[in-house]
């Protein structure tokens, strides 16, 4: 399997809170959450926790041993919040958290996991490209936002809405009936959109942040097939600069307004290295 990368932190002077990496047989890329400002919760902060679930989640993968990615994804949170259960409020619901993506390879097919709102592209060689994404986030957000619609922003009433749709959003993190993200508790890992698909029928696989799939939506720059295209003439990086260019220049939706970190991971050549198939 041939693997290229390319990321980009939303805001200069601030740390890239997504994280992405690979061994041999796999790609790993989270998009890490949490609110700034909330160091009395953590002391260390969205990227520590992404970049340490991701490293935890690569060592795993590593072994490529082809057991079951929701078990590999309990683990690996389990690890981190034993690594600072004892100095954090681990269980508060502004303490980092992120969205995860996997896609492994093993044998003759693709396995892939997504916990939140990450995407993963599967250019399947006949039908089109396949989306794959965790909708849950999306759907509650929209939901729990609902009330800030026609709110002037920056108005007393706006923080005071905003604050009452956040506290709504966090009621519904890691409940039956609302969304799941990777955080403190592992049984999260059991409720991933999971999957596999045969080799034979791919000719590549993209694993994207939502700040990546800005490309698409909201900004309807191109298609997902025209992303695709993209990857094959620009990599990733040439999608990141795409978002980038138009958060720069585009101001007509409330979730381009504030630029995001941004990843991508395009995965070709997909040829298992524990298998001659």
């Amino acid at each position: 399997m041939h693997i290229s990368m390319a990321t980009s932190a939303g805001h200069p002077g601030r740390p890239n809170e997504d994280f992405v990496g690979a061994v041999p047989s796999a790609v790993v890329l989270l998009d890490g959450a949490g609110i700034p400002g909330t160091e009395s919760i953590c002391c260390h902060g969205v990227a520590w926790y992404t970049h340490r679930l991701g490293g935890a989640l690569l060592g795993r993968l590593s072994r490529d041993d082809g057991r079951d990615l929701t078990a590999v994804l309990a683990e690996a949170i389990e690890e981190i919040a034993a690594d600072h259960r004892g100095t954090c409020d681990i269980t508060n619901p502004s303490s980092p958290q992120a969205t995860v993506a996997i896609a492994r390879l093993h044998g003759s097919r693709l396995d892939y996991l997504l916990l939140a709102d990450c995407f993963l592209v599967l250019d399947q060689i006949s039908g089109g490209p396949l989306i794959i994404s965790d909708e849950r986030e999306v759907t509650a957000r929209r939901i729990c936002t609902a009330p800030l619609a026609g709110v002037a922003r920056g108005t007393a009433e706006y923080e005071r809405i905003r604050d009452r749709c956040i506290e709504a959003l966090q009621a519904r993190r890691n409940h039956v009936g609302g969304y799941w993200i990777a955080k403190d508790d592992p049984h999260a890992a059991e409720e991933a959109v999971t999957g596999t698909c045969p080799l034979r029928n791919l000719h590549s696989a993209t694993l994207l942040s939502n700040g990546a799939s800005r490309i698409v939506s909201p900004y309807a720059l191109t298609s997902w097939p025209g992303m695709l295209q993209l990857l094959s003439t620009g990599g990733p990086a040439e999608i990141i600069r795409r978002v980038r260019q138009a958060e720069a220049t585009t101001s007509h939706t409330p979730a381009a307004e504030v630029p995001d970190d941004a990843t991508v991971a395009h995965c070709n050549r997909l040829h298992s290295p524990n298998t001659d198939d």
